[in-house]
């Protein structure tokens, strides 16, 4: 693939960065962790002029960690399975040697010289931190300059852009992520990538405590490796204050088949277009195949509280937040105007027109919907849907003089439900449509990580993935 081009994704071909396996040459001199480092700087040099990935490289640290590692690995002591893991983070999240930016103009030059509750972990866990990921501004809606890997005209989702598409495109094989509405999931999906979003407050989130439905996830081109990256954070870090953090195995879950699943429609679905819905369909023909019962809102009264439960759960989810970042956003529009995009200072708008009424009904809605999720805690073993809205749209830039896009990194229409929910959720790569990845996902019930990650690992090597042209 040249710089400039695109090329067409196929789930059955195209084959994902991994360190699992590389990581077992480690032991026996056959790979070492600095010359795995180099293979992804000479990726980084080739593709990050067009894609884009990095708000901050830290090559010449990133090289120090990986020969430690190296030195580790042939005394026979790493630190973990995930030790010499060259590993990118979003710049939300702050780290001792490099600026945490943000994404925003107003924070140009923040450099707070401490590292993020996670970002410390991986360290702890000998993880080679190899630099900063741009993020759509401040977590918002507001762009950055990522391409997506597979036609660089195209959004790589948000707002953990650069690390969905870093992984992507094999620049390092995990990074760091946030998501308060969809800011995981939907990249993973819009770049063919895996991705867990824990259950609400299952990885330590360190100074990004404001609002109540953030956490803390992880890209990566495997299962073993999302799962490794996840686990070795929460034993170390734990989760957030008040919270029991991440709970599950020291390696990833071993494979399991689904008795039943529940298929949810969301919002999102008058929306989808029809070659999203074919390929969506042929997957769950694969599963009905395979022995999987599928429960939909015609099958079950209790779905269908839960797909009205859900109904408005793009409002209800941008509202919230909007209204718990109010206060650090109009500081900061009062301190720096220019610093903060005009799509942020909209968002600001909507929030400031709100009530303390407003917010608690929204507050008894979430709490709502989390009730009738967990009403179906018996009938079924995870929900199935999509990770996002069909392939990435094309997206070019903001046009002078015309009303802003409300959603330039792509809708979070399909995510809402589990951030909402407080779910674990785990994407996968199981479609191409139009030559662009299309992810689906599952969660599952409140501290069902573990559980989620197993079957998503049954699905990923049961299930064919579906090629829509």
């Amino acid at each position: 693939m040249t710089q400039a081009t695109s090329t067409r994704y196929d789930p059955a071909t195209y084959e994902p960065l991994t360190f699992h396996d590389a990581a077992r040459r480690f032991r026996t001199g056959d790979d070492t962790p600095r010359d795995y480092l180099e293979r992804c700087l000479a990726t980084i040099d080739e593709r990050e002029p067009v894609v884009q990935a990095f708000a901050h490289l830290n090559r010449e640290p990133a090289r120090a960690a990986a020969d430690a590692s190296t030195a580790r690995w042939a005394a026979g002591e790493p630190r973990s399975p995930i030790d010499g893991m060259p590993v990118g983070i979003k710049d939300l999240l702050e780290t001792k040697d490099m600026p945490t930016e943000y994404g925003c103009e107003a924070f140009r030059g923040n450099f707070p010289r401490r590292d993020n509750a996670a970002v410390w972990a991986l360290r702890q866990a000998g993880a080679v931190i190899l630099g900063k990921t741009i993020t759509a501004e401040l977590g918002g809606a507001h762009p950055g300059p990522t391409t997506n890997p597979f036609d660089p005209r195209r959004s790589p989702g948000g707002s953990s852009s650069g690390s969905a598409a870093g992984v992507a495109a094999h620049m390092f094989p995990a990074a760091l992520g946030t998501q308060v509405g969809g800011s995981i999931i939907r990249p993973a999906g819009y770049c063919g990538n895996v991705a867990l979003k824990p259950t609400q407050g299952g990885i330590n989130r360190g100074e990004r405590q404001v609002t109540s439905m953030s956490t803390h996830g992880v890209h990566a081109g495997c299962i073993e490796d999302m799962w490794q990256v996840a686990i070795e954070i929460a034993r170390r870090a734990g989760g957030d204050r008040g919270a029991r953090g991440l709970e599950g195995p020291s390696t990833t879950p071993e494979p399991v088949r689904p008795e039943r699943l529940i298929v949810l429609e969301t919002q999102g679905w008058a929306e989808l277009h029809d070659a999203s819905k074919g390929g969506f369909a042929a997957v769950l023909d694969q599963l009905r195949g395979l022995g999987v019962e599928l429960l939909n809102r015609r099958h079950d009264p209790f779905v269908e509280s839960l797909e009205g439960a859900i109904g408005n759960a793009r409002e209800v989810c941008n509202a919230i937040t909007g209204w718990e970042n109010r206060w650090a956003t109009r500081n900061l529009v009062d301190q720096q105007p220019d610093g903060v995009s005009e799509r942020a200072k909209e968002v600001l708008d909507a929030a400031e027109a709100m009530t303390v009424d407003d917010y608690r009904a929204l507050l008894f809605a979430r709490d709502v919907a989390q009730e009738a999720h967990a009403a179906l805690a018996g009938s079924a073993d995870a929900v199935i849907t999509l990770s996002c809205p069909g392939p990435a749209h094309v997206w070019l830039g903001d046009e002078p003089g015309v009303p802003l896009a409300p959603r330039p990194t792509g809708d979070p229409v399909f995510n809402f439900p589990s951030s909402m929910l407080f779910a674990p959720a785990v994407s996968m790569p199981l479609m191409s449509v139009g030559g662009m990845p299309v992810g689906v996902q599952i969660f599952g019930q409140q501290h069902d990580d573990a559980a989620m990650t197993s079957i998503a690992r049954w699905l990923l090597g049961a299930v064919t993935p579906v090629v829509v042209d």
